[in-house]
C-alpha cells in the first residue's frame, strides 16, 4: 500500500490539517483528513477502468469547517438521535445539548466531526485518534478513541477501538455520502440496492425509535430484493412522508462481521457491499442536503445526489432497554469493523 501525506490548511485557530492518501496494489484510492477523521474521496474504477469518486466533499478545508450535513466524518460520542437529549446512566440522569429541536444529534454541538484528530501512518494504514474528555458536550468519562482505514483487498476498512476511564454510553458511525455513478453525477435514486434486514425500528416524526421493529415485508421499506432507491420513495407511506425519503435504521440480521448491503451504480457499473459487526444500517437519501451545495471539482449537490450507509448501533440506544446495550465500561473496550467493498455489478 501507498501512502502519502500533504497540508490541506488551517483552521481559524492555527491548528493545522493534513489530507493523507491511500492507495492500494490495484489503484484504488481514499483520501482522509485528520479533521473529523474524515473520507474526502474514494476513487475506484468503472466498467472502462477509469478511475471515479463516489463521495461527496469538498475542495477545500472551509468548506468542511463549516458543513452542517457531515460529509465522510466520524461520527461520536453517540451517532445518530438520543431523545430528549437525555439518558440515565447507573441511577444518574445526563444532559446533553438539543441540537436536533428538542433532541441530541450526532455527538451534540461540536461532535466528533469538528475536532482535528492525531494521525499516524502505520504499515496498512493510517490511525487517527482522540482524546475526548469527561463532560465534553455533556458524557461521562474521559475516552481515548480510535479510527484506522485500511485497504484490505478492494474494501476500505474501518476499525474503530475506545476506552474509557468510567462507564459511558458510545456509538460511532461514518456519515460518507455515496453515489456510484460519480460524486457529481446528480440523483442518486436509480441507484440499485438491497439491505439484508427483515425489520428496521419504527420512529417518530422527530426521527426518535419508539422501541418497536416493525416488519418490512410488504411496505415501501423492504430492499431484501434488489430495487432502486427511487422506486418507493415517494410512496405515501408515513415513515418515508415523515423524513422526506429514507432516514431509518435497519436491523441487520444475524451478528458478527457480515453483509449488510449492495448498492450499484446503473451509469458505471461500481458496486458496493458493506459489511459491518454493528446490528443496525442507518439508510439516509440525502434528504435534507440543501439546494445547490458547492462540493469538490466544481460540482453542485442537491437532496437526494447520494445515499449514506451508516452502520450503527441503534439509535436513542440507552433509553430502550430492549435494545443492544450501548454501555462501555472501562474493562470492556470498545471495537467495531465496516468495511465498503468495491467491485463491478454483472451486466
Amino acid at each position: 500500500m501507498k501512502i502519502t501525506k500533504r497540508p490541506f490548511g488551517t483552521l481559524a485557530d492555527g491548528t493545522a490539517v493534513s489530507c493523507w492518501t491511500m492507495e492500494n496494489a490495484h489503484g484504488l484510492r481514499a483520501e482522509l483528513l485528520d479533521y473529523g477523521a474524515t473520507i474526502r474521496s474514494v476513487q475506484v474504477p468503472n466498467r472502462a477502468g477509469r478511475l471515479i469518486d463516489v463521495v461527496l466533499g469538498y475542495d477545500d478545508l472551509a468548506g468542511y469547517a463549516g458543513n452542517p450535513s457531515f460529509y465522510g466524518a466520524t461520527i461520536g460520542r453517540f451517532g445518530n438521535r438520543i431523545g430528549g437529549a437525555e439518558f440515565a446512566l447507573n441511577g444518574k440522569t445526563y444532559w446533553l445539548a438539543k441540537n436536533n429541536g428538542e433532541n441530541h444529534l450526532h455527538g451534540g454541538l461540536r461532535g466528533f466531526d469538528k475536532y482535528v484528530w492525531q494521525g499516524t501512518e502505520e504499515p496498512d494504514g493510517v490511525r487517527f485518534t482522540r482524546v475526548s474528555l469527561d463532560g465534553e458536550e455533556g458524557y461521562p468519562g474521559t475516552l481515548t478513541v480510535s479510527v484506522k482505514f485500511s485497504w484490505q483487498g478492494d474494501g476500505l476498512m474501518l476499525h474503530y477501538t475506545a476506552q474509557c476511564d468510567q462507564d459511558t454510553i458510545l456509538n460511532l458511525t461514518n456519515h460518507s455520502y455515496f453515489n456510484l455513478n460519480g460524486h457529481a453525477s446528480g440523483s442518486a435514486l436509480g441507484h440499485r440496492v438491497t439491505v439484508d434486514a427483515d425489520f428496521y425500528l419504527e420512529a417518530d416524526a422527530a426521527s426518535i425509535p419508539t422501541g418497536r421493529k416493525l416488519s418490512v415485508k410488504g411496505t415501501p421499506m423492504d430492499f431484501t430484493e434488489e430495487k432502486t432507491l427511487g422506486l418507493d420513495i415517494g410512496a405515501d407511506f408515513t415513515p418515508l412522508t415523515d423524513c422526506c425519503g429514507y432516514d431509518q435504521c435497519y436491523v441487520i440480521r444475524d451478528s458478527g462481521l457480515r453483509h449488510a448491503t449492495w448498492a450499484v451504480g446503473p451509469e458505471t457499473g461500481i458496486r458496493m457491499e458493506v459489511l459491518t459487526t454493528l446490528p443496525g444500517v442507518h439508510l439516509y437519501t440525502a434528504n435534507f442536503l440543501a439546494p445547490v451545495t458547492a462540493g469538490k471539482d466544481g460540482a453542485h449537490y442537491a437532496a437526494r445526489d447520494a445515499v449514506c450507509f451508516e452502520t450503527e448501533d441503534f439509535p436513542d440506544a440507552p433509553n430502550h432497554p430492549n435494545f443492544p446495550d450501548t454501555t462501555l465500561l472501562p474493562d470492556k473496550p470498545y471495537s467495531s469493523t465496516t468495511i465498503y467493498r468495491f467491485d463491478l455489478a454483472e451486466m
